[in-house]
């Protein structure tokens, strides 16, 4: 969104460097500049250490989001603060569309002289604003969003530019793509399912899944025996069910972040359709997902893949703690998540540890005037967060200022784990075998 006056704006502010940015805020307030300029700062700005949040604050991963970094930002400003300084949260409302995201993010960048920018769910989201922070020089971590393609088509392709961008989590689909089919090799081990329904949204993340998925499973003697790619706009499972059923399949893989399955749940368990339903499902990593204020136990025996492993495995010695804290702080709350946050929260928690750590390592927060000194600090980060450790990809790589994947002895990707809801409300960690807290269940109808 940024035009001509936000261009020579740029180019006034950071040019060769005769300028400090806040020397030239103050600069503005006092009315040394032309009204033309400090109309395009918007008349408002904070005086501090300012962190911009940006979700969907309709959606339960938004509300997670915005309740750990709230959680961050106060025990850090507790403790000492952001090398000395003590932060402000400034949430704005994505509401998932691209055009009101460039909107607010604008807002952040010209109004509130945002030092770091955190958040974003939904990959079509975050793409909308990847031109906007670059040109701004904003630091920005994403940490609901996983298409490759945020990363590999645009600090990939052009380093300079977007060299501000990095992904804090999850890992991107297709190191995803690569660990669920470990995962379903591993299905095939414990119970000898190797026919497999494969079922996507149609939408960008979901594309490097359709791409590699059905070599990925081939290479481990699983054959796809049925795929299709569901519309987000709305799905009639009836259809849907009566396919798989008939290529009789052992399991489902399917990948929903768009649709919620609970209609194919609610009709599995009525059913009893001798088939799994394994994969990856957004809206059942909802802790409030499976009890009696929403499917009642019809997702029970499902499973989802989640950073953090929806709170239930000790990932790392932080997980636990952060866990019971966020419960004993929003229990009571009246708006989902209550237990845990939802993936984006674990990531977004680890964003703002890991801010911390850089711009202390780095003695200023003013990231914006010190973005090169900034990314080099990042790229020296060796964080061990709530979700698993946090280091990054450096620019020679495929996937420059990517979150990197953890990996076993066995060469298999560990920080991509898997859950099964085993009750209304129960959940356990059923992969890999580093996090598991229980083995995977087969529906009882199909033993």
């Amino acid at each position: 969104m940024a035009n001509e006056d936000n261009n020579n704006l740029k180019s006034d502010r950071f040019g060769n460097g005769s300028v400090d940015r806040r020397t030239f805020l103050g600069a503005a307030s006092a009315g040394a500049v032309a009204t033309t300029l400090a109309g395009c700062l918007g008349g408002g700005g904070s005086d501090g250490l300012a962190i911009g949040h940006l979700a969907p604050m309709s959606n339960p991963l938004g509300i997670g989001s915005k309740r750990t970094v709230d959680m961050a930002v106060e025990e850090l400003n507790e403790d000492g603060g952001f090398n000395g300084e003590e932060a402000e949260v400034i949430t704005k409302d994505t509401r998932t569309d691209p055009s009101e995201a460039q909107n607010v993010t604008e807002e952040l960048i010209q109004q509130e002289d945002v030092d770091l920018l955190i958040g974003t769910f939904n990959s079509e989201t975050t793409q909308s604003i990847l031109d906007l922070t670059a040109e701004f020089d904003v630091p920005f971590m994403i940490t609901g969003s996983a298409d490759p393609g945020l990363i590999t088509e645009y600090a990939g392709s052009d380093y300079e530019q977007y060299k501000n961008v990095f992904r804090i989590g999850p890992i991107n689909s297709d190191f995803q793509a690569e660990s669920i089919a470990d995962y379903c090799a591993h299905l095939n081990d414990r119970h000898g399912w190797n026919r497999v329904a494969f079922l996507r949204d149609q939408a960008d993340w979901t594309e490097p899944f359709g791409d590699q998925i059905p070599d990925l499973l081939s290479e481990r003697d699983l054959e796809v025996v049925y795929q299709d790619a569901l519309s987000i706009e709305g799905t009639d499972f009836g259809p849907v069910m009566s396919d798989v059923n008939e290529s009789n399949a052992d399991f489902v893989l399917r990948f929903f972040a768009h649709i919620d399955g609970g209609d194919m749940l609610t009709r599995w368990h009525e059913g009893q359709y001798e088939f799994g339903i394994e994969g990856v499902h957004v809206p059942g990593m909802l802790p409030s997902y499976n009890g009696p204020s929403a499917y009642n136990g019809a997702a029970t025996y499902e499973t989802t893949s989640q950073s953090g492993a929806a709170g239930v495995a000790p990932i790392t010695d932080r997980t636990q703690p952060f866990v019971d804290d966020y419960a004993s702080r929003y229990q009571d709350a009246d708006s989902a998540p209550i237990r845990a946050p939802m993936y984006m929260g674990f990531n977004t928690y680890d964003g703002v540890h890991v801010f911390k750590e850089v711009v202390d390592s780095l003695e200023t927060t003013n990231t914006r005037d010190n973005l090169d000194d900034f990314v080099g600090e990042m790229l020296d980060v060796d964080f061990t967060g709530v979700a698993g450790q946090v280091s990054f990809y450096g620019e020679d790589s495929d996937y420059p200022h990517d979150v990197r994947e953890e990996r076993g002895e066995d060469g298999t990707i560990t920080n991509y784990p898997m859950t099964q809801w085993v009750g209304p409300e129960e959940i356990e960690c059923v992969y890999p075998d580093q996090h598991r807290t229980a083995d995977h269940q087969m529906p009882p109808w199909m033993q």
